[in-house]
């Protein structure tokens, strides 16, 4: 009996699988894999802040909050973008150029949990939920090495502002 139940579940899970897909190519349970890796990592950290007898500050100032957007931002980007990250994205990816200044294209492969890796780590967008969770709860559990960590993102974040802004003030010079 308890079998027949899973196998039913099982059956009405692909069923509607099947029919989201709607002849495409879309990698759910990847998807659902990636979504329980994010609830019990996020959940594993809470239980670790609780062992440690950290808590969570009553809110976030907005120093901390413009911190955490431009790190997030930053670490997003060099996650998914960077040259220098590329080999922690060659499992899921394959590379196809450059995208912009300092910045590469690739993409994704594989199928099923592989190809749903491979669409997270190449889409800072998507990737941004995870470092912006990984910096907050980093502020529970370790708030002066993360406000470092945040600091030092944040730097850099805006010396890229301002190289970019460089570049652009000499091509308008010329």
């Amino acid at each position: 009996m308890r079998q027949e139940g899973r196998t039913t579940l099982s059956t009405w899970f692909q069923r509607q699988a099947t029919a989201y897909r709607d002849g495409h190519d879309r990698p759910l349970g990847g998807y659902l894999a990636l979504m329980g890796v994010y609830g019990a990592g996020t959940t594993f950290a809470a239980a670790a802040a609780r062992a440690l007898d950290r808590h969570p500050p009553a809110g976030l100032g907005p120093w901390d909050v413009a911190q955490l957007t431009f790190a997030t931002h930053k670490l997003a980007r060099l996650l998914a973008k960077d040259p220098i990250t590329s080999p922690l994205r060659a499992p899921f990816t394959v590379y196809a150029g450059t995208s912009a200044a300092a910045e590469l294209h690739e993409e994704v492969r594989g199928e099923g949990l592989q190809h749903s890796v491979g669409e997270l780590v190449t889409c800072p967008m998507c990737l941004a939920q995870w470092v912006a969770t990984a910096l907050t709860l980093g502020l529970i559990i370790a708030p002066t090495t993360t406000r470092l960590v945040t600091g030092t993102l944040t730097a850099v974040s805006g010396a890229d502002f301002l190289q970019y802004l460089y570049a652009k003030l000499q091509q308008s010079a010329q």
